[in-house]
């Protein structure tokens, strides 16, 4: 009989759903990173449910007054008819909030695609090319980061509809705003993984085989160097929901009969405070928080489980608790099989005794 040896048998491959980026990271993690993260999508799932379906959900429509029988009237408490109450303008207000979270959910797509596309851009063209170019970008980058986010979205929106917009129009200003303060973080993530990407054996294999330098970057150098980008995209889209609210709560943000924005809405409610009237700033306020809770949440989560410290110390546990589950134990001379008590146990002393008195 020949002695064969078997290969180990090679792990299955994930599927394409176990590694897409939020879907691999709730896989990995455990403990308090598990419940922030499933925390954080459930809030976030919610929000991105009632912006879609907002049309479907909300009562009334955002900048509606009355119904064919009757006017809603201002300032009217929670009731059957209005669960919310309404508002100094008589506007329904759980309307309004669920308007407002689709008017939100547009600025941070519209934002976050525009923030990605240049960042990555200018990114990619500054660590492959280097030289002026890239001292040129690297520069003006850190330059955008003495402007602070709101005071950009309020000369935006003043440039783009004289500080009254429209939906678009508040849109457009707020996503201006972020997309100009965000871009150097896109930017430097890019290029820093871009720089080190450009260096290794197969860039300098595609350059030898004459490979031109747009083929080099967008199936080479991009594909390997935006593994980063989701962490960066929910830690800034909530600043996206804050930046629109500040907008509106100035007075630089929608006009109520465009959109419903939940930063306007605070500001009409200020004086309702004082006055006793404390549904009109609760609920709109609580959206607030609790849409930039769920997506900081999400962002956090992802960016705890990116830290390869806490990757080691989750792996170490995980060897730590197979060897303590392992079904084989030594006691003195015995071999104990800890997953069946009573099974017959191997004794190696006593097998060598009976081996050499058989022989």
């Amino acid at each position: 009989m020949s002695d064969t040896t078997l290969a180990p048998a090679l792990p299955p491959r994930p599927s394409l759903w176990s590694r897409l980026p939020v879907v691999s990271h709730l896989r990995q993690s455990v403990g308090l990173q598990r419940f922030m993260l499933v925390a954080g999508l459930v809030i976030t799932g919610i929000f991105l449910v009632v912006a879609v379906l907002a049309p479907v959900l909300a009562p009334y429509g955002y900048s509606q007054l009355r119904t064919e029988t009757a006017a809603f009237g201002a300032q009217q408490a929670p009731s059957g008819d209005h669960w919310l109450g309404t508002t100094v303008g008589g506007y329904d207000v759980l309307s309004r909030v669920i308007w407002g979270a689709q008017t939100a959910a547009l600025v941070i797509v519209v934002a976050i695609v525009a923030s990605i596309f240049l960042g990555i851009l200018i990114g990619l063209v500054s660590g492959y090319f280097g030289g002026w170019i890239d001292r040129v970008l690297v520069v003006v980058c850190d330059a955008i980061y003495a402007f602070p986010s709101l005071l950009l979205a309020i000369l935006a929106a003043i440039v783009i509809s004289g500080g009254k917009s429209s939906l678009w129009g508040g849109i457009l200003a707020a996503a201006l705003s972020i997309t100009v303060v965000f871009i150097p973080q896109y930017f430097r993530v890019i290029r820093a993984e871009v720089v080190r990407i450009k260096t290794e054996a197969y860039i300098d294999a595609a350059r030898v085989i004459g490979s031109p330098h747009r083929r080099i970057m967008v199936r080479h150098v991009l594909r390997n160097s935006t593994r980063t980008l989701p962490l960066i995209v929910t830690l800034n889209a909530s600043e996206a929901i804050l930046t629109l609210a500040g907008l509106g709560f100035l007075g630089f943000g929608i006009e109520p009969t465009a959109a419903a924005e939940w930063g306007y809405d605070l500001n009409k409610a200020i004086a309702d405070v004082s006055s006793g009237i404390w549904w009109t700033a609760l609920f709109p306020g609580l959206a607030i928080v609790l849409a930039v809770l769920g997506i900081t949440l999400v962002g956090e989560s992802l960016n705890d489980l990116a830290d390869p410290r806490l990757r080691s110390r989750r792996a170490s546990k995980q060897v730590a608790g197979d060897v303590a589950s392992t079904s084989v134990a030594v006691q003195g001379n015995v071999v104990v099989d800890v997953t069946d008590p009573g099974a017959p146990v191997a004794d190696p002393v006593r097998d060598v005794d009976e081996r050499e008195g058989r022989a």
